[in-house]
């Protein structure tokens, strides 16, 4: 529990500041896509015969978000459909490797994450990931934000292309490394939910990162304490936690928009 509590407080608020850049940028499905592409991830590296796959996880998922960006500035196509068809093209490749012979059921882990399973060293690598996180905000924040608004603003001062395909390499790395802990099937809800929350009263972009990470921060460590008590997968219950801080937020906006009104 100690070194799960660590890893709560190192991954929630990198969950909460990528979480604004994903909300403000409209890429909610494709931090989807990253996340389920970690199936296609771990099949080739079974298929290598690596004993960890992760790096090739994260080497996977970090092409695959330069790809779909090159893609969609090629083509200008729609991105949701873009990005649909990446995400059954990987997902399909994924689940049809790794059943192969029937051996999908040793990789269930990553479906739903174990958390307790963190280790020492792995507290180390979420460190160096959050710092790499609060970098990126510091320097590249407000050029996110910028190509948020509108990309045609951008240019000139940057391109919009290399700032949104860096921006996409950073959250296929955090989304690759909480994957084991969080889980495939829920890990996009942690960017969604506490930026969601904090973006719906939030004026300013300081006030929206600042919100968002202590929602962030709030849902993971009470998830996680409700999740010992209870027995429960710790990702799903700091997701519910989440979805109810939402829940709430929502309500005081229209029991205060009513007042006011």
């Amino acid at each position: 529990m100690r070194n799960a509590l660590l890893a709560v407080l190192l991954v929630s608020p990198c969950f909460g500041i990528v979480g604004t850049m994903v909300v403000g940028n409209r890429m909610a499905f494709f931090s989807d896509v990253i996340g389920h592409s970690a199936l296609t991830g771990i099949a080739i590296g079974v298929l290598i015969g690596v004993t960890d796959p992760r790096p090739v996880m994260i080497l996977f998922a970090a092409l695959l978000a330069v790809l779909i960006n090159i893609f969609l500035e090629m083509t200008k196509a729609a991105n949701d459909t873009v990005i649909g068809v990446f995400f059954a093209a990987t997902i399909a490749l994924g689940v049809a490797i790794l059943s192969r012979g029937g051996s999908f059921n040793k990789f269930t882990v990553y479906l739903v994450g174990d958390i307790l399973s963190v280790t020492p060293v792995e507290i180390l690598f979420l460190s160096v990931m959050f710092l790499a996180v609060v970098l990126f905000w510091i320097f590249f924040g407000n050029a996110i934000a910028l190509v948020a608004v509108d990309p045609a603003l951008a240019y000139g001062k940057f391109s919009p292309l290399m700032v949104r395909t860096a921006f996409s390499i950073l959250v296929a790395v955090v989304v690759i490394l909480s994957i084991r802990w969080v889980g495939i099937l829920i890990i996009n809800s942690l960017f969604i939910l506490p930026a969601a929350a904090a973006r719906i009263r939030s004026r300013t972009l300081r006030a929206y990162l600042v919100r968002s990470v202590a929602l962030s921060v709030v849902s993971g460590v009470s998830g996680l304490i409700l999740s010992f008590y209870t027995g429960s997968a710790c990702g799903a219950t700091i997701v519910l936690c989440a979805s109810a801080l939402y829940g709430l937020v929502v309500g005081w906006n229209v029991i205060i928009g009513k007042f006011h009104s």
